[in-house]
């Protein structure tokens, strides 16, 4: 089908939707294109420039991909707060959001007081169907978020300091006066971990299935939750922390410590990974960036830091004091204090957070633990009283992966991805800072050349090993001391050999070296007073 232009060439034409379509693929194609191309015209090398076509036509394929993944695989979209005019999002209350919401989401708003057996902390399933919360006077239950049903609570009758899912929503451990437990959904205990000690905070990496925990005396424990296999036990010598997180890109565990150091542990190594001064007080609260390039750290000097984990920098320094840190799945860092939590959004992508939202606790309860419910916009809010939950627009992944997480799976697909897991299982020593160097040639270090003083060193160390060696006693006119000498000498020698062999030759190197560096190209003018080289 075509139109006749004024100019009478016929012209096809694309119907509107196809149009559209493909408007909107390369809008999304420009988003994950890695800036402008290169200009490669000047570029007088043949190879490296035909790498380098190569390499960017690689990056736009990958961009259309990524596109057309977004385009058709993630139909919806995340929405945040806006404000008209003079309006500021920070100053829009949770009832007016009530208010406009529909129905499933407003459920997701709601208090529950507890007030004789708080403070009490919080955890989500990696889907967030599941929460498990923990009273600090020993009450402990699971929830189904979807349908707000208790599956179980009950009562250990002694302190819980923390609690935290294993691999999915049939375990979970709770750290409690002593030691830390392991209870499945029913509530039975099934294990105690007496070698972790009085723990005061427990974290758990899904990829490695470890259980990591940091005790009162400052011992950190990885203990393998498949085979029960105590896999590392370290002093981190830095004294008493609950400041405690996971960095869900490597596995690598980050503590917070009094002296105002973090600290970056791995299980194979007794020794920290990183070790950086973040603050001039004590470390308060800890949380790593869902992409795992990006730390926001809380101090006592009243400053909350977001750090460059790529080069170890600071972005951004905000004022403020935190006791308690987490990140949402979209970036939305929340940060809570006293009665207050407050949220900040990244808007520009250039990683500079400002005010997105605030909410006060009803009647001044006092926040310990804040923690953002994966793929809902919802912020849970453990307090002195009980626990809360608040809507924060944006805060959540709106398109779930169901091999990844899956809200709505069955327990038949429950067992099958458990199965998976455990057959993905990763060992321990892949967890580094850097996780894409697994797979790659480790290249080979240059040697560096000994300076004279290192050399004099070996020389005279091998004389005198050389000098050392007993002489066997030999028959009678063989034992002269003069014959003792001699062969003292020769020994002496043959220790020396080697190094003086070396310094012959680097002494040739640096002649030869000379002697292609004088001959230099004289000028046209000059070319005839050189001397001729002899014609054989």
């Amino acid at each position: 089908m075509g139109v006749e232009q004024e100019n009478g060439t016929p012209t096809e034409m694309v119907p509107a939707s196809e149009q559209d379509i493909s408007d909107e693929l390369d809008v999304k194609v420009k988003k994950y294109l890695r800036g402008e191309g290169a200009n490669l015209e000047a570029l007088q090398d043949k190879k490296l420039k035909g790498q380098l076509v190569i390499r960017e036509e690689l990056y736009g394929k990958s961009a259309k991909a990524a596109a057309k993944a977004e385009k058709w695989l993630m139909p919806s979209e995340g929405g945040y707060l806006e404000a008209e005019g003079i309006e500021k999002t920070w100053r829009i209350k949770q009832e007016s959001i009530a208010r406009e919401v529909d129905i499933l989401s407003s459920k997701n708003q709601y208090d529950i007081v507890l007030p004789e057996l708080g403070p009490y902390t919080l955890d989500f399933t990696s889907s967030g169907r599941y929460m498990a919360v923990g009273g600090r006077k020993g009450h402990l239950a699971i929830i189904d978020m979807k349908n707000m049903g208790v599956i179980k609570d009950f009562q250990v009758r002694e302190t819980v300091r923390d609690v935290v899912f294993l691999h999915n929503e049939l375990f979970f451990a709770a750290a409690q006066k002593k030691y830390p437990y392991i209870y499945n959904r029913d509530g039975t205990e099934l294990h105690c971990l007496k070698e972790h000690g009085s723990v005061l905070k427990l974290q758990f990496l899904k990829n490695h299935f470890l259980l990591a925990s940091i005790n009162k005396f400052g011992q950190l424990h990885y203990q393998d939750v498949t085979m029960g296999e105590m896999v590392g036990n370290y002093r981190t010598g830095l004294g008493r922390t609950a400041v405690m997180q996971v960095n869900p890109f490597n596995g690598v565990v980050g503590l917070g410590h009094s002296g105002g150091i973090v600290t970056m542990w791995k299980p194979t190594s007794s020794a920290p990974l990183v070790k950086m001064l973040c603050h001039h007080g004590p470390i308060s609260a800890l949380a790593f960036h869902p992409n795992g390039h990006l730390m926001a750290t809380a101090g006592m000097d009243k400053k909350i830091k977001l750090w460059d984990l790529r080069k170890f920098e600071v972005l951004q320094t905000l004022p403020g004091h935190a006791k308690t840190l987490d990140f949402s799945q979209k970036g939305l860092l929340a940060t809570g204090t006293g009665s207050f939590v407050q949220i900040l959004g990244d808007f520009s992508g250039t990683e500079n957070y400002s005010r997105y939202m605030g909410h006060s606790m009803a009647k001044g309860y006092q926040i310990g633990k804040v923690l953002f419910r994966p793929y809902e916009d919802v912020l849970s809010i453990g307090h002195s009283m009980g626990w809360s939950c608040i809507l924060i627009p944006g805060s959540g992944e709106p398109n779930f992966d169901s091999w990844v997480a899956n809200p709505f799976e069955t327990s038949k697909q429950r067992r099958e991805k458990e199965v998976h897991s455990l057959l993905d299982k990763l060992p321990p020593e892949t967890i580094m800072l850097d996780p894409t160097k697994i797979g790659t040639v480790r290249q080979s270090r240059k040697r560096e050349k000994p300076t004279k003083q290192e050399r004099k060193a070996e020389m005279e160390a091998a004389v005198e090993d050389a000098k050392s060696i007993p002489l066997r006693k030999k028959m009678k006119g063989k034992n002269k001391p003069s014959k003792k000498v001699k062969k003292r000498e020769e020994a002496v020698a043959r220790a020396k050999k080697p190094f003086l062999e070396r310094q012959m030759e680097e002494e040739n190197l640096s002649t030869k070296k000379q002697k292609i560096s004088g001959e230099i190209e004289l000028p046209k003018s000059l070319q005839r007073f050189a001397r001729k080289k002899a014609t054989t």
